[in-house]
């Protein structure tokens, strides 16, 4: 049989949640690192936990401050900006897809300052210019420019980095 089969005895079984023990875990996963509505009911789906039953308790994780989708698209472009060196385009893009509304977005990313972001872009289109083999400058360039899009850095920022990076070289 493949192990495609619903059953497969090398997987313990998934620990489900009882309504009553779902507040409190919900409130510590919550509790733990800032967490959107979408995450939150993706847990609670996970748990075995949906429906009228997981909205209750997303109402009451909003209400008692646990979900706030603001404080978490602030908190997520920040991080993804800082630690990860996303552009605002990935960014933007991962916030749409947990549902996060087009103002809140527009909060998350308020937290970027603009001249670091730029430093930010620079710096990576260095290291990206340095790391890159290629001979022929417009495949080289086409190369970088490629990778810090898929970062999420916005094509005509990408293009004037790399025009000060390539003419330094």
């Amino acid at each position: 049989m493949s192990s495609w089969g619903k059953y497969n005895p090398d997987q313990p079984p998934k620990k489900y949640w009882s309504f009553e023990e779902a507040h409190e875990k919900l409130s510590t996963y919550c509790a733990y690192q800032e967490r959107c509505q979408w995450e939150a009911r993706r847990k609670l789906y996970e748990k075995g936990i949906q429906g009228d039953k997981a909205e209750e308790l997303l109402a009451e994780m909003i209400t008692d401050g646990f979900i706030d989708e603001e404080r978490f698209s602030r908190a997520f472009a920040r991080g993804k900006f800082k630690l990860k060196k996303w552009g605002r385009t990935r960014i933007q893009r991962e916030l749409k897809m947990r549902e996060i509304s087009p103002r809140c977005i527009q909060y998350g990313l308020s937290e970027i300052d603009p001249e670091e972001y730029y430093d930010v872009l620079l710096t990576q289109t260095e290291k990206k210019w340095e790391k890159t083999s290629e001979k022929e400058p417009y495949k080289k360039r086409f190369k970088v420019s490629q990778y810090l899009m898929s970062k999420g850095f916005e094509q005509d920022l990408v293009m004037e980095a790399i025009a000060e990076v390539s003419k330094e070289v």
